[in-house]
């Protein structure tokens, strides 16, 4: 595939992934719908204050880990046009509560219920691996990723205009943040008409069961375990943090600690009622795969995309004291760490794609963030402005092509529960923006870039010696097992059935 195809709008492959593109987009566009009007929000509201919306910054994404996880099983299950159309109207409910609550409650449960439409990145990632075949997922989930998150940066630009001239008044930012749900509704009806699951003469495979992810071992299911745990930790973090803040009392976080930890134990015991009759029976040589290779891509994006999450929370702050620079010029600095994703993200995919070996261009991205963090953990304000500008930069593209480079690997681990993958590793990703944020309030920014250093580093370790390169890497096909064929067998005869019944 080259760069040019992508504006071939007429071609079927090109209209999904940018209908695709477009929903996530949509979605980043709203779930940071808040950041951008904060200051307007505080203004024309006598109760709030900066701890109320700092708390509200922290909500925000407290569901999308345990959402990503469930969506992923829903896609697996369901299919991802169903789910992402479903996810976006459904996550117009919370949008308008939060536009017009007018309690710290009503904010509270309805930013808490929206912070779930983070999980929508993980549905994009098995569609366009539906649609593109290994040879060129990377550069097509690259495009995916990298122009959809840019949602986020079009809401911080264009929602204070619409709450300040389009509405104007003190309730513009309502009628602005209430734009974003009509979007999701007008958008989601649109996504559901305009895409199907998988191209003309092509069947959506399924896992064998849902619930928990298959694994091909005891080992494997073991280790399974032992990676869930820290998803509900991460959790746990953020209640802390928010007690720690005055904004829940020490009864509710025992509560919520007890509450997280009852849904841990009913995922271990969804993992061991899913896969122990599985193992019991013997899986087929041909259908096995290693687990390792999904922790070695957990670990990819805790330390790529956790440190994206941070680096983007606390750039602008260290700019602006480093340099003795003004806010608008800080932010505007910091603000090229995430516009690079326009490029970084896809040119990750395409490396990926046309470099020969997958395993090795990770390698070569992972030692690139540990660089670029060891280096922006010596900047002070002895350098010049423009060096530190140009290494900020340089990191972000590796940080950000390393994405891409995760997720062009992700759809070949296990076709058929490509959306679980996905929704672990990309709630791996939030782990590690909790975790690093919460490590960031006890150091400075300098030893700050130096824990993401060691972040990546690990990561590097772990993928040197636990990822593979993965079966039909670079074919026209993605790899079928005999489970994989006898399932769309029955996934076929299913709908013939179906169609039958509604004809008669």
């Amino acid at each position: 595939m080259k760069i040019t195809d992508i504006f071939k709008f007429k071609n079927e492959q090109m209209k999904v992934l940018h209908l695709t593109w477009i929903a996530f987009f949509i979605s980043f566009f709203t779930w940071f719908n808040m950041a951008p009007l904060a200051s307007t929000m505080l203004e024309s509201s006598n109760w709030l204050t900066g701890e109320h919306i700092a708390a509200l910054a922290i909500i925000n994404v407290a569901l999308t880990i345990p959402a990503r996880i469930v969506i992923g099983m829903l896609i697996d299950r369901f299919g991802p046009r169903v789910v992402y159309s479903g996810l976006l109207i459904t996550m117009s409910i919370p949008t308008f509560m939060f536009a017009f609550g007018d309690s710290w409650t009503q904010l509270m449960v309805s930013r808490l219920l929206l912070s779930s439409i983070g999980a929508s990145f993980v549905i994009g990632i098995r569609m366009v691996a539906e649609w593109f075949p290994p040879k060129n997922v990377g550069f097509a989930e690259g495009i995916y990723g990298g122009w959809g998150n840019f949602g986020s940066a079009a809401g911080a630009m264009l929602l204070p205009w619409f709450a300040l001239t389009m509405f104007g008044g003190d309730d513009g930012w309502r009628y602005a943040i209430a734009f974003t749900g009509v979007i999701c509704i007008i958008y989601g009806i649109i996504y559901f008409l305009c895409v199907k699951d998988t191209p003309e003469g092509k069947s959506f495979v399924v896992p064998k069961k849902t619930g928990a992810m298959e694994v091909s071992s005891w080992k494997d299911m073991i280790w399974l375990i032992l990676w869930t745990i820290p998803l509900g930790g991460a959790l746990a973090v953020l209640a802390w943090r928010l007690e720690g803040m005055g904004f829940l009392s020490t009864n509710v976080l025992y509560m919520t600690y007890t509450v997280i930890g009852i849904v841990m134990i009913y995922q271990i015991y969804k993992i061991l009622q899913v896969n122990i009759p599985i193992l019991r029976k013997g899986v087929p040589k041909d259908d096995q795969y290693n687990f390792k290779n999904v922790a070695a891509l957990n670990s990819t994006y805790f330390a790529n995309f956790g440190a994206e999450l941070a680096i983007i929370s606390m750039l602008p702050m260290f700019f602006q004291l480093t340099f003795s620079l003004n806010a608008t010029t800080a932010g505007l600095i910091a603000a090229s760490f995430a516009f690079i994703n326009l490029i970084a993200r896809p040119l990750g995919g395409i490396l990926s794609d046309r470099m020969g070996n997958r395993k090795r261009v990770m390698l070569i991205y992972m030692v690139g963030i540990t660089l670029g963090m060891l280096g922006m953990g010596f900047i002070d304000s002895g350098w010049p402005l423009i060096l530190a500008v140009a290494l900020t930069v340089l990191t972000s593209i590796f940080v950000q092509g390393s994405e891409g480079a995760t997720f062009a690997i992700i759809p070949m681990i296990k076709k058929r529960i490509t959306g679980q993958v996905a929704g672990m590793a990309g709630a791996y990703g939030n782990v590690g923006s909790t975790i690093y944020l919460t490590l960031y309030t006890f150091v400075t920014p300098q030893q700050f870039f130096f824990i993401l250093a060691g972040g990546a580093f690990a990561s590097f370790v772990i993928c040197f010696f636990w990822l593979e390169e993965p079966e039909n890497s670079f074919a026209s096909d993605y790899y079928e097992s005999s489970v994989d064929k006898e399932n769309a067998i029955n996934t076929d005869l299913e709908y013939e059935v179906k169609k039958v019944a509604v004809n008669k």
